[in-house]
């Protein structure tokens, strides 16, 4: 049997590690790290053996289904198309753009053919209905870089192989590897930088297994960064540390920001975040006197009510101790390909806006061209102008991702017609009427549009297919294009190659312009995102511009360099960096400002506060039907304080209900000392026990969704993100 040994680079999470698959004919032999991989360099989780898992999966979708009298039958991809094109069209026709909302789930993120050509999709559809799960987790940190800095994707991440002090809040990169910050074998490089005499602090209202690893652990209250972070500010000022070096030439609105601040000392703010006031001084004077310093917030910061001010702090911090853009501080990396902040004229630009229009119901504004995605349902279930009537559903499961699922299921049995390109039938895409499967990681090339604009390295890797694709079945880019055309009316039998040749000459044109035509040339007989990747490579700023630069980065070079190309450490980047108005740091955005202006003191809880935690064989729901990352013990428990259980009558194992909002789940118990008093902690992304899913091994052990207790209307009224962190619950035996 033929014995081969391919280059993958794992799609399952954000450290984008590089695999090592072993093969003998069709059959996956072994998965481990690439010791060879420039960037991961060996480094591998169970996610990336349970690639394994995941192809061979038989609950994993190959062939089109349409729903038929409530049931879901096998079709042919024609006989799809078809029902598609006689189901959504009516809407369209009648309706308008706006009767379609389209949503994007995580997994997108990580497929070249998903992100680059969905968005030809959105705009074919014309609907200003757009959201996506970055409204679940990520969207604080987007608004707030680019309100400071130009650009949704200009986020600085730490240089975590020069720093000696690092500050982390509301983030387990241990488990994670990185959240906004791709960082493999984060543990590796964290017991690196404390061997050379670096101080790593965490703070969190559990100690989680990042600060396990950690010198410094201290408990904050759910939903209280923004006083911490406010007080620490607030004493780089009040002492005279506030010294942002050669940035200061770079800075707009340092004089707003210290009035701004003034009211907000430590010992006003200790009552708001439970962390001491001097220990918030003590945290302000490390980070200004540490010689590499970096604050770095995460997923924590970002699903409360504050989280664009967080996000905005966590940045300002490091801008006032002249640890932004300096060696050991937060950095900006350079992505070889696809990033805005490369491209156009270094230094200035037209930077962001948000509001451009607002949603239909409830009013909430549009950021980064989405809305968020806790609207969908009141979107669907409100009669009107503009009501969302169809649905398209690219890998997303938002029934089990967003708040208050219950109502979401419900408003999409509503729908004229749901269409869902998923590889499974779950929560969500049993609601569909039209389900097209994706392919297998392992039957398609890979190469990261976003995550080297957030790796804690600089880097180019490609890696091709390990498996042909079954006969008969698309590339996902392929039925993307095909939907485009469809809903622009040009029917179901289209020649996608000329599809794909009109948009990249469209994008060639408006690259080149005049010298449009050499560039398609030189481009060669490539098509789809492997074409795609060529332009952005040999445009970007390694690139070799066509020929003007003949040691310079093509896909080609690339695919020659099994394990990626190194391009080195992170650089100082402003102010080319910046893609402001003003080309200058914009410290006090006005719309921040207004929103600091609003900060008040919580007022005193009593109760228990919910948060969330991550597993790392757990990173999305669907990976809890992989044979490999379910094995083990429960992991769908709630954590609670010792303290916390003996005066409710509860003990480790035993069950009790989890109550908010009227709603009740029945949870098993995990004692942890660990866990600040007064808080309860519920992983993410489960809750496998509706009703019509094919998710065989996930349904054994369903565990309880979390988010069946989130209010859907509470968010960060600035990013529109969810809160998902800091609810008030009630527990009982």
């Amino acid at each position: 049997m033929d014995s081969r040994t391919h280059y993958r680079i794992c799609p399952l999470c954000e450290a984008c590690c590089g695999l090592e698959v072993r093969t003998e004919g069709a059959q996956v032999v072994s998965i481990r790290g690439a010791e060879h991989d420039v960037f991961s360099r060996g480094f591998i989780c169970p996610k990336g053996a349970s690639l394994k898992d995941l192809h061979e999966d038989p609950d994993r979708l190959r062939t089109p289904l349409i729903k038929r009298d409530g049931q879901f039958v096998e079709a042919t991809w024609d006989e799809a198309f078809a029902e598609i094109e006689r189901r959504l069209l009516p809407v369209l026709r009648e309706h308008g753009p706006d009767s379609v909302a389209a949503v994007a789930g995580n997994p997108s993120a990580h497929k070249i053919s998903l992100l680059a050509y969905f968005p030809r999709l959105v705009k074919a559809l014309g609907t200003r209905n757009v959201f996506s799960a970055s409204t679940l987790d990520q969207m604080p940190k987007q608004l707030s870089a680019g309100l400071m800095f130009g650009h949704w994707l200009s986020i600085p991440v730490p240089d975590i192989e020069r720093c000696d002090w690092l500050l982390i809040l509301g983030a387990n990169p241990m488990v994670s590897n990185g959240s906004l910050w791709t960082v493999p074998d984060y543990r590796g490089k964290a017991k690196a930088m404390r061997a050379r005499g670096g101080r790593i602090t965490v703070i969190d209202p559990r100690r989680n297994e990042t600060a396990a690893a950690a010198d410094e652990h201290l408990f904050i209250k759910p939903g209280g960064d923004v006083f911490l972070l406010l007080g620490m500010v607030h004493t780089l000022f009040e002492e005279g540390l506030a010294r942002p070096g050669r940035l200061a030439d770079h800075l707009n609105g340092l004089d707003e920001l210290r009035a701004a601040v003034q009211p907000f000392a430590p010992e006003m703010m200790e009552a708001g975040c439970g962390v001491a006031a001097a220990a918030q001084r003590r945290l302000a004077r490390e980070l200004a006197a540490a010689g590499h310093g970096a604050v770095y917030g995460r997923i924590g910061t970002c699903t409360q009510r504050f989280g664009t001010l967080n996000s905005w702090l966590v940045d300002v911090l490091n801008v006032l101790t002249g640890n932004l853009d300096a060696p050991g501080g937060m950095m900006f990396p350079k992505a070889a390909a696809f990033a805005a902040n490369t491209a156009g004229k270094p230094g200035v630009g037209k930077g962001v806006s948000t509001g451009r229009r607002l949603s239909r119901v409830s009013g909430a504004p549009e950021v980064f061209g989405e809305l968020p995605i806790t609207l969908l349902a009141e979107e669907i279930e409100t009669a009107g102008a503009g009501q969302v009537r169809a649905l398209i559903s690219l890998a997303a499961n938002p029934v089990l991702s967003a708040p208050n699922g219950a109502r979401l299921s419900k408003a999409l049995d509503q729908l004229d017609f749901m269409l869902s390109l998923d590889i499974y039938l779950n929560e969500t895409s049993r609601h569909a009427d039209v389900i097209l499967p994706g392919l297998s990681p392992l039957e398609d090339l890979h190469y990261d549009m976003a995550f080297p604009q957030l790796s804690f390295r600089n880097h180019a890797r490609f890696s091709a297919p390990v498996f042909e694709r079954t006969q008969g079945q698309p590339e996902e880019w392929e039925t993307l294009l095909r939907l485009a055309a469809l809903v622009e009316g040009r029917g179901t039998e289209v020649d996608v190659k000329a599809l794909d040749d009109a948009a990249i000459a469209a994008d060639v044109k408006r690259f080149a312009g005049d010298q449009a035509d050499a560039v398609l040339r030189a481009l060669g007989g490539q098509r789809g995102p492997e074409r795609l990747i060529d332009l952005a490579l040999r445009s970007g700023p390694y690139g070799d511009r066509f020929g003007l630069v003949p040691e310079g980065l093509t896909l080609a070079k690339i695919k020659a360099t099994p394990g990626g190309i190194d391009l080195g450490a992170l650089q100082p980047r402003i102010p080319e960096l910046l893609r402001t108005p003003s080309g200058r740091i914009e410290l006090a955005p006005p719309l921040l400002m207004e929103a600091l202006a609003q900060v008040q003191m919580p007022e005193p809880s009593e109760g228990l506060l919910l948060i969330g935690r991550r597993d790392m064989r757990s990173g999305n729901s669907w990976m809890h039907n992989l044979p490999v990352l379910a094995k083990g013990p429960e992991r769908c428990t709630l954590l609670i304080h010792p303290d916390d259980a003996a005066a409710r009558g509860l003990a480790e194992g035993g069950l009790a209900t989890l109550r908010a909002r009227g709603v009740e789940l029945k949870v098993p118990l995990q004692l942890d000392a660990g866990l600040m008093p007064g808080v309860v902690c519920l992983p993410h992304g489960w809750g496998h026990d509706l009703p019509g899913t094919r998710l065989a091994l996930a349904a054994r052990r369903p565990g309880v969704n979390m988010n069946a207790l989130l209010d859907e209307g509470a968010r960060d009224p600035l990013s529109g993100n969810a809160v998902l962190s800091g609810v008030p619950v009630e527990l009982t035996p």
